[in-house]
């Protein structure tokens, strides 16, 4: 068995055979890149999708001027611009790292290719794309359904780290709120 944490997490959604472990784990690449790297820059395509072991990465636009955080993803979470990943098209999304990170890739002509040779892989792929979905979902209802403080609260509870690892105005964005009103929900908790 292959130990790894990008496999180590692959395992929770769907047991693999020795020979899909192995040659998953032969198309994966550990790449290490200090605070403020660019993973995938706007406006390009996003050609892999990166496994976090350490750090801390947001997927963000630019939208009337403004940064706009969409995504936080820390240990144990991928980091991707998903739409361009998946149709290998440009997005305006970009991918950064909010601290030094130890990171697993895998390019998505690897993976392709892995989906074809190993039907377990493509399992697999379903598995954590229907994982993916989900969040989704649950992100796009708590923006929609979800008060400024019930966000707040629910970060708080999913990743209580965030608030000291991400710039504050970061988290504001990604819970759809200003900064003030931030700063007055934490005033008042």
């Amino acid at each position: 068995m292959v130990r790894n944490p990008f496999i180590e997490t692959v395992r929770q959604f769907t047991p693999l055979s020795p020979t899909s472990e192995s040659a998953l784990f032969s198309e994966l690449h550990r790449l290490e890149f200090g605070k403020g790297h660019v993973l995938v820059p706007p406006d390009t395509i996003c050609r892999s999708i990166y496994f976090i072991e350490t750090g801390l990465t947001r997927t963000f636009y630019y939208k009337d001027g403004k940064d706009i955080t969409d995504w936080l993803s820390a240990e144990g979470q991928f980091a991707v611009s998903i739409s361009s990943f998946i149709t290998q098209q440009p997005d305006r999304r970009s991918v950064e790292l909010l601290e030094p990170s130890v990171l697993w890739s895998i390019s998505h002509s690897a993976l392709e290719k892995l989906y074809q040779q190993h039907h377990e892989l493509e399992r697999m792929g379903r598995l954590l794309a229907n994982y993916g979905l989900l969040l989704v979902q649950q992100r796009f209802d708590e923006l929609h359904f979800a008060t400024a403080l019930e966000r707040y609260r629910t970060l708080m509870t999913q990743n209580p780290t965030f608030v000291q690892r991400v710039p504050l105005s970061m988290v504001a964005s990604y819970l759809g709120m200003t900064p003030e009103t931030l700063s007055r929900m934490r005033a008042q908790i």
